[in-house]
């Protein structure tokens, strides 16, 4: 029998715009219940390392995995013999020979999981690193389309820090025709120039826009507010101060009356009190915990699109 065919995804830039809407879209069947007896992944095998905390990420793809079929294998921050002196890329070459996909959270440079992905036995699957959270961005565009039928011509503002979440909701926003995405983020913590410049080139081929400023002032009304928590696991600030350079930047009651019609966002875990006010993300305005649902249903389709057999359709 063929062997299946592997994917990888370590940046939403590794995904085209037709495979971005494919995984977002296939999200949303999940999410609409229209698959759920779907089990690609039968006699595949699953690896997830998480060197740092999660409770959506690491739940969603495992729940992910056993609900399409496949069997799990777990790893903590302590497991691999990489804390022993191995190289990454020898623990890829073994794990590459006894498991299907491997899912990693490191909160390190992507560099580290292109080398786990220097192989072709074996999918990987980015769940966190140090510049960009591509999997929340596919489970905000799933909860996108759930929430508004389309992401065509939306417009998000985002406050915030420029973390991993925003750096990939930029390069998979810029991607639709018509969409804008208002970055407002603290001074010194904005987007990585590198992701800004590489989302501005995908508006400018797509028709859509994205404006990064560093205050609140003016907020232009928005088919959704999001936010992030300000402490981004595995970080730390470099400055003493940055909880008064943050404290502006709030989503409230004023900021949601910016855009009275919008939707709220966030990535969770969430700190009521810091970015968001309890009225907010408690309100009805809110869809957060929906769109934390969405992480498992999204899950499942990068799952799918990584790892399901294609040997049928070669």
């Amino acid at each position: 029998m063929p062997q299946a065919e592997r994917r990888h995804l370590i940046s939403i830039d590794d995904l085209s715009d037709d495979e971005l809407l494919h995984i977002a879209r296939r999200g949303a069947e999940f999410s609409a219940g229209a698959a759920d007896d779907a089990r690609p992944l039968a006699d595949t095998v699953v690896g997830v390392l998480f060197r740092k905390t999660s409770t959506r990420t690491r739940t969603a793809f495992s729940a992910g995995a056993l609900r399409l079929g496949a069997r799990l294998i777990t790893y903590g921050p302590g497991d691999l013999q990489e804390n022993t002196g191995e190289t990454v890329e020898d623990s890829a070459a073994v794990l590459s020979r006894m498991i299907d996909v491997l899912v990693a959270r490191t909160a390190g440079p992507e560099r580290e999981l292109r080398a786990y992905a220097d192989q072709r036995r074996m999918a990987v699957i980015n769940a966190m690193s140090q510049g960009e959270h591509p999997t929340q961005a596919l489970a905000d565009l799933t909860t996108l389309l759930r929430t508004f039928g389309r992401i065509e011509d939306l417009h998000v503002v985002y406050v915030g820090e420029g973390n991993n979440t925003a750096s990939a909701l930029a390069l998979a926003l810029s991607r639709f025709p018509g969409t804008r995405l208002t970055l407002r983020t603290p001074p010194g913590y904005g987007l990585a120039p590198a992701y800004l410049e590489r989302a501005a080139a995908h508006a400018r081929r797509s028709g859509a826009r994205i404006e990064e400023r560093h205050d609140m002032a003016d907020l232009p009304a928005a088919d959704v507010v999001y936010t992030t928590r300000w402490q981004t696991t595995g970080t730390a600030k470099p400055t003493p101060d940055w909880r008064e350079v943050f404290a502006p930047f709030q989503v409230d009651e004023k900021t949601m009356a910016s855009s009275p019609d919008a939707v709220f966002m966030h990535d969770l875990p969430a700190h009521r009190g810091e970015e968001v006010t309890a009225d907010v993300l408690d309100g009805p305005a809110s869809i957060a915990f929906d769109q934390a649902e969405n992480k498992y249903h999204s899950a499942r389709a990068v799952l799918e699109w990584c790892a399901a057999d294609r040997s049928s359709e070669r």
